[in-house]
């Protein structure tokens, strides 16, 4: 009878909890004064700024620092520049001013072929993966395919998301008492954020296509950045996406080719 009465309180209380954590996400709910999408974001523009400020110090030692070649530093701002006055004209043209402060940086890291965004606006490319480039076109399409993930949001959505799905956990702890059913929870919860990884991806090689095209870059250059990620993971185009954070290079291509395809010529058919 006491254990009867032990699990229903678990289940009540893990009830509980899941609808605490349900409720605190969907409380985070912001409309993006960028794209106008709604989305489930636990900071403002300018705490993003403020996060990515704070953290690109920090960022840059792990990855040995910025590469020491000011004129190659002033080449990457120049390409990252050109792209965000591109998609600024966009928003003053819909009357909206972009809150976000944007920098780019080389880091001297020869090794690791990887670019990244923080919040607010801070880009980074490591030297291992712009050694590997061989045009100004490919690295705007790398650069794009940041700033994108800084305009959409992505980094402040996925930490709401995580903090979802961490609360969606400890309820299922609670409720079951078991550790190895927190385990499956937590096994699910990274498959969910994987997904949206791979969904954030997709979205980003869109905006990266749409403001190659805005900024008179070619587009293309995004495939051939494709190509080279793919040589850098192994020569894999069409691995599997399961269990992986970003979609697989052939998927990529394919959905670039798309875009490619609404948008030349008409650039402002975007979605915002």
């Amino acid at each position: 009878m006491r254990r009867s009465s032990g699990l229903k309180m678990r289940f009540i209380l893990g009830l509980i909890m899941a609808g605490i954590a349900l409720i605190s996400y969907y409380g985070k709910t912001q409309v993006n004064p960028l794209t106008g999408e709604k989305q489930q974001v636990g900071m403002s523009p300018e705490q993003e700024v403020a996060m990515g400020l704070q953290s690109a110090p920090q960022m840059a030692q792990e990855y040995g620092g910025l590469y020491p070649d000011n004129q190659i530093q002033q080449q990457i701002k120049s390409v990252g520049k050109k792209l965000v006055n591109s998609f600024n004209a966009d928003m003053e043209n819909k009357g909206v001013d972009n809150p976000y402060r944007f920098d780019f940086h080389v880091l001297r890291d020869s090794k690791t072929v990887n670019a990244f965004a923080l919040p607010g606006g801070q880009i980074f490319i490591t030297a291992g993966l712009l050694s590997r480039l061989q045009s100004e076109d490919q690295l705007a399409g790398v650069l794009g395919h940041e700033i994108g993930h800084v305009v959409h949001r992505h980094s402040a959505q996925q930490m709401a998301k995580g903090e979802f799905f961490q609360g969606l956990a400890g309820a299922a702890t609670a409720a079951s008492g078991s550790y190895g059913t927190a385990q499956v929870a937590n096994y699910v919860a990274q498959i969910k954020m994987m997904k949206f990884g791979r969904d954030d991806e997709l979205q980003s090689d869109e905006f990266g296509v749409r403001y190659l095209i805005h900024s008179n870059y070619q587009p293309e250059a995004m495939i051939e950045v494709m190509e080279i990620l793919a040589e850098a993971s192994g020569g894999d185009m069409n691995r599997d996406e399961f269990m992986s954070s970003h979609p697989s290079p052939a998927n990529r291509v394919q959905k670039i080719k798309e875009h490619i395809v609404r948008y030349s010529g008409n650039p402002s058919a975007a979605g915002f």
